[in-house]
């Protein structure tokens, strides 16, 4: 059988779903840069920059700060499996699919996950995650998404880590949609362990996931009981790596162009500076209602705890879903995102995301769906 291929050439999209969005055009660059040795003091001289970024964008001076080398979902896991061990006890607050995750991260640990349950579209009941935290003297940590994706809910990261500072107990949270798009200060709202992901707000490419782990969270690391499940994810052993000092010990072959790619999406980061950022994905966010809502397209989220960044709107009655955002990607190479789980056909989740969230995409995400619903 002979097989006949040629190099793949993507289409150009504008990527308006819940992640991937568009990467800078400089990041590309980056990308195709020379690759040198993962030991190379060069590359380790790079390390210790994309660090202090890294720290920047969370707010935090953590030591333990650097990217896992795999997606979000991997920095999900990284925490979960370093800080919980069999039998532990923690308090996951669910309001959307990404909490569930957290959830079977737990048990997969050999943990107990109590679980503090809220209507999709609403935000994290403080009053019922505390009644959780009395019912339970003996939890060891409380684990929540910041902004989740799923349903365009901002949830109140201070407030939920107060709260669970009062009860000792470890805060672990997801930032994979709020990095770079939300305000998000991890040393002022005592986030013990963070982590999160480079296609979102970071406008990078996928596959790398940034973490940062607090001296409390690296004490009870140190601690443990029984061995870290994952020996790739084991951040003693990690840290041989990403530790200071220009001597590294060997843990894996990092993926040298795509921290290139980070690095230079951080940079950016940085020279925008983050209230600009926020404040610039606020205002696209406006845009994108007035413009949407002149369609007669309705939030599902209210204004108060809505995420700039993922705008979740209700699909009208009689329309396709899934026939509307085909035509949009084949008419007009727009990605917007499907709804998941039991908002599955009900919602479409439209992304204003790192360079993504411009006015020229607004316009054209408008326009565009003008076109396809009428």
């Amino acid at each position: 059988m002979s097989l006949s291929f040629s190099s793949f050439i993507p289409p150009t999209r504008v990527l308006m779903g819940p992640g991937p969005s568009d990467v800078y055009p400089q990041v590309l660059k980056a990308l195709a840069r020379p690759t040198i040795g993962h030991l190379d003091p060069k590359f380790v001289d790079l390390m210790d920059e994309v660090k202090q970024l890294l720290q920047y964008a969370f707010q935090t001076n953590n030591a333990l700060t650097m990217p896992i080398s795999a997606p979000g979902s991997a920095g999900m896991e990284s925490v979960f499996v370093n800080l919980v061990e069999p039998g532990d006890k923690v308090i996951v607050c669910q309001n959307g699919v990404f909490g569930g995750r957290m959830q079977q991260n737990v048990q997969r640990c050999g943990g107990q996950a109590i679980m503090v349950q809220d209507e999709w579209g609403k935000p994290i009941d403080l009053n019922k995650l505390r009644e959780a935290l009395q019912a339970n003297s003996d939890v060891k940590a409380v684990a929540f998404v910041h902004a989740e994706t799923s349903t365009g809910v901002l949830n109140d990261a201070k407030a939920l880590c107060q709260l669970a500072k009062e009860f000792d107990c470890l805060t672990i949270v997801d930032a994979v949609t709020s990095l770079g798009g939300s305000e998000l200060k991890v040393d002022d709202w005592q986030i013990d362990a963070i982590y999160s992901g480079t296609q979102k707000c970071l406008s990078c490419v996928p596959g790398l996931s940034p973490v940062s782990f607090s001296e409390l969270a690296i004490a009870v690391i140190k601690q443990r009981k029984h061995p870290v499940q994952s020996w790739f994810l084991d951040m003693d052993l990690v840290m041989g790596y990403w530790g200071k000092g220009a001597k590294r010990a060997y843990h894996h072959t990092a993926p040298v162009n795509s921290i290139y790619a980070l690095h230079e999406s951080l940079l950016i980061l940085q020279q925008e500076e983050l209230q600009p950022t926020h404040a610039r994905h606020l205002k696209n966010h406006l845009s994108l209602k007035a413009g949407l809502e002149k369609l007669g397209l309705e939030f599902v989220v209210d204004q108060d705890y809505r995420l700039p960044q993922l705008n979740m709107v209700r699909i009208p009655e009689g329309v396709d879903d899934a026939d509307v955002r085909n035509r949009l990607l084949g008419e007009f190479n727009l990605e917007i995102g499907a709804g998941l789980g039991a908002l599955a056909g009900k919602v479409w989740r439209i992304g204003l995301m790192g360079c993504g969230s411009s006015q020229k995409n607004v316009d054209y995400c408008v326009a565009s769906l003008n076109t396809v619903l009428n």
